[in-house]
């Protein structure tokens, strides 16, 4: 039987470039990868969404972590 996480890798949602930012917000992990075509956020393992720049990409990380917790 497949598991949730094992299904989730076989999407092909790999980060994929060079990592950015690395840190915790509580127990929450933040990256932020360099991608060819822009900035890209994974909140816990799960991609957000592709920015402009690297600061867009961890505002909008950290504001999603803030709006989630409540």
């Amino acid at each position: 039987m497949k598991t949730f996480a094992n299904i989730r890798e076989l999407t092909g949602r790999k980060p994929q470039g060079k990592l950015e930012v690395n840190k915790k917000i509580g127990k929450i992990q933040i990256m932020v990868y360099k991608e060819p075509n822009g900035f890209t956020a994974y909140v816990d393992g799960d991609r957000l969404d592709r920015y402009r720049s690297k600061q867009e990409a961890e505002k909008a990380a950290t504001e999603f972590i803030k709006a989630f917790k409540k």
